[in-house]
C-alpha cells in the first residue's frame, strides 16, 4: 500500500457563512467515515488560516516562510491505498463532498532504518 496526500487550497471551500456549509460538512464527514470504514483513512483535517513558522536545526523559531504564492493548504486527507487510481477515486469523493478541487500527491517511501 502507498500513502497519498489529498488536499485543497485555502479558500477553495465555501466560507463559514455560506448557507450550504452544514450540508457540505455532513457530506465531508460521510466521505471521511466511508474512507475509515474501508480501512484506507490515515489522517486528515482542515487547517486554520495562519502564517506558518519555521524551526531551524538549532531550534530557532521564526515566522514564515512567506512563499511567493497566494495558495496555502486549507485541508487534507492522507489515505493508504494500492494505486494512484484508487487515490483519485477517494479524491473524487472528497471533491464532491467538499465542492472543491482536490490535489493528489504520493508520499515518498521512508528510508529503511
Amino acid at each position: 500500500m502507498t500513502k497519498y496526500l489529498i488536499s485543497f487550497t485555502e479558500g477553495a471551500m465555501v466560507d463559514l457563512s455560506h448557507p450550504d456549509l452544514p450540508a457540505i460538512a455532513k457530506a465531508a464527514g460521510d466521505a471521511t467515515q466511508e474512507a475509515m470504514d474501508a480501512g484506507v483513512w490515515v489522517f486528515g483535517g482542515g487547517l486554520l488560516p495562519q502564517v506558518a513558522s519555521t524551526v531551524t536545526p538549532d531550534g530557532v523559531v521564526t515566522d514564515g516562510p512567506f512563499p511567493e504564492t497566494k495558495e496555502f493548504i486549507g485541508g487534507f486527507a492522507i489515505v493508504d491505498v494500492s494505486s494512484r487510481d484508487e487515490a483519485h477515486q477517494w479524491a473524487a469523493k472528497l471533491a464532491a463532498a467538499c465542492r472543491c478541487n482536490q490535489e493528489v500527491r504520493v508520499f515518498d517511501e521512508p528510508p529503511e532504518l
